[in-house]
């Protein structure tokens, strides 16, 4: 309450002595509006009480962006890391509230649109947009015109619309260090007063910054296409309609893990205890451990490429009934293919092996090729909204239909090795004799899912209190009907090969013997229903600064874990869960519009909280369940400062503090509460920039920025806090940008820059794992150092 009270009393202090110093007689320089559509309405981000980050086109290009990944040091309280088997798949979170795992069968809290249509599976997120034009990112749950699955919060991806104005081009070239070529191509078309076409073409190369001294393909490199048609159609005075088709792959090759430590000894006298630490002791000799980034690692069998393919429509028709209605439609159809071939151990020997390589036992007898899971999806959505207010402008209203359906499977099938490695080595001195043990693991994942919702908000400004004051109440009431099908084939075998050691040839080898093998298959499906509420009191203080009291409900869906390894516990599968948020904001514009203010805090408590524990049967089994209570409190604040006409000073900052209040664990029955913690929470994160318009001329506009991210240490990819090796060190980033715009020429304007990002190259991991058998911490870092010139022309 202290900070709330903090919170008030400033801001009241600062717009007091604002309104003071006002002078309508001198007007002078100020800070331009942003618009923003997070309320499916267009009004200005300081009117929105929702806390929230948005990202214009000039921003964009500014900082480089060209996808959802490119953001994430952008905004505190905002975290985004690779799945460990597939770095084009986003594990997105908002205030410490994310998903960690990526399966078909889970969904994400933090619920990504692109031009108004739900994205429901994070693979291939990370794929640039060919003609992006502003990113918003709500923080906090937003369940009443978002719906399900944004309990951590929501974001926005516009693209650039069609223009009946003039023809229109846009042609920008990029070049940096590790190979980097990008080159982006928009051309604007008016066909006639009331029609126009974009289309828009985008292609990137990127050479990753790990060499593979192995067979195959070197780790990280990357290939983008992508291309957009967009329709703009102005059928009557009262009828727009908007057409887009997008369509994108991407051709990359996963990094590995780097291991730092090794792998600490088992205090287990099991029989699987004890062959694990052989298994761990003999792949330990392969590697050199060390804590810092390096630039060479070696596959064991050749390195493969992944791929991504992303297909997307969307149809959005706005009918005007009159000057303060209108009724609008969003439609979305979208298909994703996604292949990932992965590499954990790059052991640098086909002795030791987690990858999805091709097999063939020792003895010639059995050969699978290689086998990857593929994930096919398909999903459509369909929204009608009427919006619109009253002719006294005293009362604005929203109500809407919301429609989802998906299918999706996932093949990993046939059977293939999980991995590979040495139980035992026997010297005899002519010749060596390897004992080799093999998990070998086949899946395929099916799944069906609906979603529909019924929504609606009512925002009344009351006649009083100079009618500054403004309440609103929203509410959202949703079904979901969930299915989902299981295969699941795994064994464990045992084989030996004896080698003459002058030769290096197989002298003699025994097949594969199998000793233990597990078979099943089975279906489960789940019925969810959910009723979320909303409610804001608003504030006008004066012109430029607001208030807001908000309270908001959200749900994540229930699903099926597919790393269950019990049948029965994946059919039951597990529920739903809930999140309640309180916030108070203040949105402000000062000093005469040079200086804006927003910032907030906020408490929010989650109940039958998904929580995954790790099972003792393998390491990567795992158990969710609806066990949990946890609470979440924090502030966030964003200040731009318009120094002078040269000068902008821009900085965010983000406190997050999260307790897990129950989690109890489904093995042993206890309650473990005091060694969980939320995923990927920073305490502490903040992005700092200055933007200085060095010279303006009659020629061009000399201009430089440079900007500082933050993040705290924060926790990797499991919950536990009695998991050291799985936390993410802080670390901070230096981006710097200086360049020559505006200059004309043929009628257009041209710019040119260079940049650097990382400049001080530091070493940062992104992603951390314990099980692998070969190391105790093994990560994927962050990019090092980079730096390029972009050039760009505008007609």
């Amino acid at each position: 309450m202290k900070t709330v009270r903090l919170l008030i009393a400033s801001s009241l202090m600062v717009a007091v002595a604002t309104q003071a110093q006002e002078s309508p007689s001198q007007p002078q320089l100020s800070l331009e509006e942003v618009f923003v559509t997070a309320q499916k309405r267009t009004e200005s981000m300081q009117d929105t009480p929702i806390s929230m980050a948005a990202f214009a086109e000039d921003q964009l290009e500014k900082d480089g962006i060209n996808n959802l990944a490119d953001i994430a040091s952008k905004v505190p309280g905002l975290s985004m890391m690779p799945f460990p088997i597939n770095n084009a798949t986003l594990n997105i979170y908002i205030r410490g509230v994310g998903l960690g795992d990526a399966q078909i069968t889970m969904d994400s809290p933090v619920g990504v649109y692109l031009d108004g249509a739900y994205i429901a599976r994070s693979a291939g997120l990370s794929l640039d947009i060919a003609d992006l034009q502003r990113i918003e990112v709500l923080r906090g749950p937003q369940g009443t015109l978002y719906g399900r699955n944004s309990t951590g919060g929501a974001i926005n991806l516009i693209t650039r619309r069609p223009d009946v104005d003039g023809l229109g081009f846009q042609q920008k070239l990029s070049a940096g260090n590790r190979g980097q070529f990008t080159t982006k191509t928009s051309l604007n078309l008016p066909l006639s007063d009331n029609v126009a076409v974009k289309l828009a073409f985008l292609h990137a190369e990127k050479d990753g910054f790990i060499e593979n001294d192995g067979p195959g393909r070197n780790f990280g490199d990357r290939s983008v296409k992508g291309f957009r048609f967009d329709l703009g159609w102005e059928i009557s005075s009262r009828l727009q309609l908007d057409y887009g088709y997008d369509d994108a792959d991407i051709e990359y090759v996963n990094y590995p893990y780097q291991a730092i430590t090794p792998q600490s000894p088992s205090s287990d006298v099991s029989t699987s205890g004890l062959i694990s630490s052989q298994l761990s002791a003999n792949a330990s000799r392969h590697y050199d451990y060390s804590g810092r980034r390096t630039n060479r690692m070696a596959s064991g069998v050749p390195m493969q490429a992944s791929d991504v393919a992303v297909e997307g429509h969307t149809l959005n028709l706005v009918y005007s009934l009159s000057d303060e209605s209108e009724i609008r439609y969003i439609g979305a159809y979208r298909e994703l293919f996604d292949g990932s071939y992965a590499e954990l151990l790059a052991s640098g020997t086909p002795d030791y092996r987690v990858d999805y390589g091709a097999y063939r036992s020792k003895d010639g007898s059995v050969y699978i090729p290689p086998t990857y899971p593929l994930v096919f999806q398909q999903q459509q959505s369909h929204e009608l909204q009427w919006l619109g207010e009253l002719p006294d402008s005293r009362l604005e209203y929203i109500v809407g239909l919301y429609y989802f359906e998906e299918d999706a499977e996932e093949d990993n099938l046939p059977r293939h090795p999980l991995y590979v490695g040495v139980l035992s080595e026997i010297d005899a001195g002519a010749t060596t004799t390897k004992t080799y043990l093999t998990n070998f693991a086949g899946k395929y994942n099916r799944i069906k899912n609906t979603a529909s919702a019924l929504f609606g908000r009512l925002t009344w400004t009351p006649p009083l209190l100079s009618e500054k004051l403004r309440l609103t109440l929203g509410a959202r009431a949703s079904e979901d009907s969930r299915e989902a099908y299981q295969f699941r084939d795994n064994a464990t075998t045992l084989e030996t090969e004896t080698r003459d050691n002058a030769t290096g040839e197989i002298s003699a080898a025994t097949p594969p013997r199998t000793i233990s093998s597990q078979s099943w298959a089975e279906s489960g499906a789940g019925d969810f229903n959910d009723t979320s509420l909303e409610g804001i009191i608003g504030y006008q203080f004066s012109e430029t600064v607001n208030f807001y009291a908000k309270f908001s409900q959200a749900y994540k869906s229930g699903g099926f874990n597919t790393r269950d390894p019990d049948p029965a516990e994946f059919a039951a599968g597990f529920d739903a869960e809930k999140v309640a948020s309180w916030e108070l904001g203040v949105k402000s514009d000062l000093f005469d519009r040079r200086l804006r203010w927003n910032a907030d805090v906020f408490l929010s408590q989650y109940s039958d909280m998904q929580l995954s524990f790790a099972l003792t049967s393998a390491p990567s089994d795992t158990r969710v369940v609806n066990t949990g209570k946890a609470e979440m409190q924090g502030a966030e604040m964003d200040l731009i400062l318009l120094l002078n006409r040269s000068l902008i000073l821009t900085f965010s900052y983000a406190y997050l503090e999260a307790e897990v209040q129950q989690a109890i664990n489904p093995e042993t029955g206890i309650d473990e509460a005091n060694i969980y913690t939320f995923s990927a929470i920073p305490r502490h994160a903040y992005t700092a920039a200055l933007d200085w318009t060095v010279v303006d001329t009659s020629y061009g506009r000399w201009t430089a920025n440079i900007s500082v991210n933050y993040m705290a240490q924060r926790s990797g990819t499991s919950l536990r806090e009695d998991t050291p090796q799985l936390y993410l060190d802080a670390h901070s980033l230096l981006n710097a940008r200086f360049g020559l715009y505006d200059v004309s020429l043929y009628g257009g304007q041209l710019s040119a820059s260079v940049w650097g990002k990382n400049l001080e190259d530091s070493e940062y991991a992104i992603s951390a794992l314990k099980q692998l058998v070969h190391t105790d911490r093994g990560v994927v870092w962050g990019e090092p150092r980079s730096y390029g010139l972009d050039v760009e022309y505008r007609y």
